[in-house]
């Protein structure tokens, strides 16, 4: 046969299930390493680059692995992304109005949809410079969209935001009406800056198959939410702080845990499907907590909790090495911040929005359609043979 027909003797082999170790696409902007408990992003391991960025120079280093040409500075990140929270903040009464999601992360799909794969030069962001108009876009209206949606759940009004401040800060203060700590802000940095980027993903994969087909910057990053929504992908952290709840006390930690596992049950918080040891990630979380609540009683119980679990899972599966996971201390430390429950996976992705988008340029790059083949299993036409 001739052209793009694929013989059925000629189908490659199935790969294993989920895809897992099949390498999709080669990048400069993450390196998960399970193993050895390492997450390299955009040429930094993961708590240098705390130490050296706040998000917007996390941003701007990742935009700039990306390949972005000109790379903007973390000033001229900052700059922009104020403008956008500005026009985002316009969005919002039509949202709001529009009472056409039920939770807070499908009020943010909702929004994001709003904007447009290629933003116009309106008022708001005629000062953003054009090759980064789209992923800022994006970001700043995270930001704006999940702080509205919180205060509409409880009953309060949007708050502008303040475009000379840091993206942090404001997401803070247009939370609660209220300007926030200083630790507040370093550890919502730290938060932010951490999680911005981690490797081929779900929800990454996701951006990155709709950018090759040329859809857009906007519509990758809707996609990579909606991957993203889904309790096997970004939804642990509301459910570590139900199991926080649930044992309630010093005294119900040890039984709790031993009826737990001894029924099978999983323990939310601890393993990771890529890391071997403990995700480095909680470990900078554990770290803003630390600076965050100043010894705060319920920071001391999660502690106490980690411990006690660490230790009967050792004892359960002997020869297993199953470790404290980042959404353990993500748990804490949003809730620490005045953050929902329900907005948790909002709020990651204000954050995350920063690397799909990274993706996305990169894709784009490579110019090609992301088209792998299947492996058909079901009937064949009658009288017709499978090979």
């Amino acid at each position: 046969m001739s052209g793009n027909v694929t013989l059925k003797s000629e189908m490659p082999a199935v790969t294993a299930s989920g895809l897992d170790n099949v390498v999709a696409a080669e990048t400069a902007l993450s390196h998960v390493d399970g193993e050895a408990g390492r997450l390299i992003v955009a040429g930094y391991d993961v708590e240098e680059l705390v130490k050296a960025h706040d998000f917007e120079g996390a941003v701007a280093a990742l935009w700039a692995a990306a390949g972005l040409e000109p790379a903007p500075s973390a000033a001229e990140i900052r700059n922009a992304l104020g403008r956008a929270r500005e026009a985002a903040f316009g969005y919002i009464p039509a949202l709001l109005s529009s009472k056409r999601h039920e939770t807070v992360t499908e009020g943010l799909r909702t929004g994001l949809s709003m904007l447009a794969d290629e933003p116009g030069e309106d008022a708001a962001d005629r000062d953003i410079p054009a090759h980064i108009r789209a992923p800022v876009s994006a970001l700043g209206a995270a930001a704006v969209i999940t702080a509205a949606l919180v205060r509409a759940e409880a009953g309060k009004s949007p708050v502008a935001p303040d475009r000379h401040a840091g993206h942090a800060e404001d997401f803070i203060r247009i939370l609660r009406d209220e300007a926030p700590a200083a630790a507040e802000v370093e550890a919502l940095n730290a938060y932010m800056v951490t999680v911005a980027d981690h490797g081929m993903n779900a929800s990454t994969f996701t951006a990155r198959v709709i950018a090759s087909t040329k859809a857009g910057t906007i519509s990758a990053v809707v996609g990579a939410l909606c991957a993203l929504k889904g309790p096997l992908h970004g939804g642990a952290p509301g459910p570590v702080l139900d199991m926080l709840d649930e044992i309630g006390t010093r005294e119900n930690i040890e039984p709790w845990l031993e009826r737990k596992i001894a029924g099978g049950a999983r323990l939310m918080g601890f393993g990771h499907r890529v890391y071997r040891v403990r995700d480095p990630r909680a470990d900078v979380f554990n770290k803003a907590v630390t600076i965050l609540t100043n010894g705060n009683e319920r920071v001391r119980f999660a502690r106490e909790v980690e411990l006690a679990a660490l230790k009967a899972l050792r004892a359960a599966k002997p020869g297993h090495r199953i470790d404290t996971n980042m959404e353990y201390y993500t748990a804490v430390l949003l809730e620490a911040l005045g953050i929902p429950r329900d907005a948790v996976t909002s709020v990651f992705a204000m954050a995350r929005i920063a690397g799909w988008t990274a993706h996305v340029m990169e894709q784009e790059r490579v110019g090609r359609l992301i088209r792998p083949q299947s492996r058909y299993v079901g009937h064949w036409p009658e009288g017709e043979a499978a090979a």
